[in-house]
């Protein structure tokens, strides 16, 4: 087994013979041992650090298979863990991060018991989740970070596939959430060749925006920079505020079942919420509103329904969760422009002013948002993308991913043949809530990359404590929506039908 960094020729030749050892019956692997079979890999800047068979016998952190594990660095500082099945499926799934990232992240690790080859980056940087630091005046670190490190890992990641398996993965897929819904959308803007299939749920893809929009909602709930101990709002503020919405719209669907199915279709009034002061009311509508200054809306704000709850407004946006850290659109909010944006720890929100916003973000902008809505050139080489969105997101607002997928489709009015966007009702951030919230978006996004099976109606699911599904829902490409027919199981979703228009 490899256990020091060694060079990246005599790295892969050991590669090799551990497979050979620990894998016999492989006998594609030697092609690798050439001179010229390591010369082929063109990548001089990747350093092998471990590389270990594991052969399935005992379940490891969730793999049930027969695998390579392949640890190394790029560039020096950027990380990857590589998974080769022993019996591969020819293709390649990338997984996204979340937060910050700052270790080695793999939302589609799992996909390894169905036999795909994985990769995860810590995109170039170690550190927790809600702290910058490490990007306080480092280019270096921030490109990675934006979008340089995933595209670099998938590209060693194929090459490491190829000198394995001895062939060119037949098809590759990212997947992420979050974070890695950001990084699914940049790779489709920036890099439209590494993925054949991409997959962004609630994507943090306009870190700018969304900085504004914490650091809007923050001067609100904690207008004293001294004083974070608490909030204008508390949980049980929140119970009471939701409580009163779902009096308003619950039953505004068709169907009182405690799930908004579209916040945007329902009539809602906060000035019939009784039991709020000024300073609550307004608040809640910094949530709701959104940011803006003088040129007009910055970032939207959230829709209904995300108040309460474990996965609701408290933990990500009300808090405190304790002394200094308050809560977690506080932490990123302000860490985004200090490290990010200014370079400046001393950096006080309390007394930002939006009216220079535009200037403020531009160089940051440039390297961290994937806003871009032409994806012709991903269109071209065959792509496909599925975007979807939880409408009860109390992290990110489903309502950011709606506005760009309509400007997706004001760019080009086919982009529905190769981009979908699915808003899942009652759905938490990258999942939970009241709603459903499972679907297996791989096997979906390989369907339709595959055997050119347009993904129409998605039945999401939402299990039990043993796991067996208690409630079905279909989900359809946006702007369609989906109605209660009248009559069955209210939690099965052969019971729903396409709204008419």
């Amino acid at each position: 087994m490899l256990r020091k960094p060694l060079h990246l020729g005599l790295s892969i030749a050991l590669l090799a013979l551990n497979c050979l050892t620990s894998t016999p019956s492989r006998a594609d692997f030697p092609a690798i041992l050439t001179a010229s079979g390591v010369k082929a890999l063109k990548l001089p800047d990747v350093r092998i650090e471990t590389a270990d068979h594991h052969d399935g016998s005992k379940p490891n952190d969730g793999i049930r298979v027969a695998y390579m594990d392949v640890q190394g660095v790029i560039a020096g500082s950027i990380r990857f863990q590589l998974l080769l099945p022993d019996e591969w499926n020819g293709r390649f799934a990338m997984g996204g991060g979340g937060g910050l990232v700052g270790s080695v992240q793999n939302a589609a690790r799992g996909s390894i018991n169905e036999g795909y080859a994985t990769v995860g980056t810590d995109t170039g940087h170690q550190g927790e989740g809600t702290d910058g630091s490490w990007a306080l005046n480092n280019l270096e670190a921030l490109v990675n970070f934006g979008h340089l490190a995933v595209h670099r890992t998938a590209e060693v990641s194929k090459a490491l596939i190829r000198a394995y398996y001895g062939m060119e993965p037949a098809r590759s897929y990212f997947l992420g959430c979050s974070r890695g819904g950001g990084q699914a959308m940049m790779e489709a803007q920036r890099y439209p060749d590494d993925f054949d299939g991409i997959v962004a749920g609630a994507p943090a893809f306009d870190w700018t925006g969304i900085a504004a929009l914490f650091t809007h909602i923050a001067q609100t709930m904690y207008p004293d920079p001294e004083h974070l101990s608490g909030t204008v709002l508390t949980q049980d503020d929140l119970n009471h505020l939701y409580a009163e919405i779902m009096k308003q719209v619950d039953e505004q669907d068709g169907l009182k079942d405690g799930i908004i199915d579209d916040p945007t279709a329902v009539r809602f009034d906060l000035s019939r919420i009784p039991g709020l002061n000024d300073k609550q009311r307004s608040a809640v509508r910094a949530v709701y509103e959104g940011v803006r200054n003088a040129s007009g809306p910055i970032y939207p704000g959230f829709p209904i329904g995300a108040e309460a709850g474990p996965g609701g407004w408290f933990g990500w946006l009300v808090g405190p969760l304790a002394p200094g850290a308050v809560n977690l659109s506080f932490a990123f909010g302000t860490n985004i422009y200090k490290y990010f944006v200014f370079n400046d720890p001393e950096w006080d929100y309390s007394t930002y002013d939006f009216s220079n916003w535009e200037r403020d973000t531009r160089l940051a902008g440039s390297t961290l948002d994937a806003k871009d809505s032409d994806l012709a050139r991903f269109a071209s080489l065959g792509g496909k993308l599925i975007l979807w969105h939880g409408w009860a997101d109390a992290a990110l607002p489903a309502s950011a991913t709606v506005a760009y997928y309509e400007e997706v489709l004001q760019s080009d009015p086919k982009a529905m043949e190769y981009a979908r966007l699915f808003l899942v009702p009652g759905c938490y951030h990258c999942g939970g809530g009241p709603g459903v919230s499972r679907v297996d978006w791989l096997q979906v996004i390989v369907d339709w990359v595959e055997t050119g099976s347009a993904p129409d109606r998605i039945i999401a699911t939402k299990s039990g404590q043993n796991g067996a599904p208690t409630m079905t829902r279909p989900l359809v490409p946006y702007p369609e929506r989906v109605e209660y027919r009248g009559s069955g199981d209210t939690n099965d979703a052969e019971n729903f039908v396409l709204r008419a228009p």
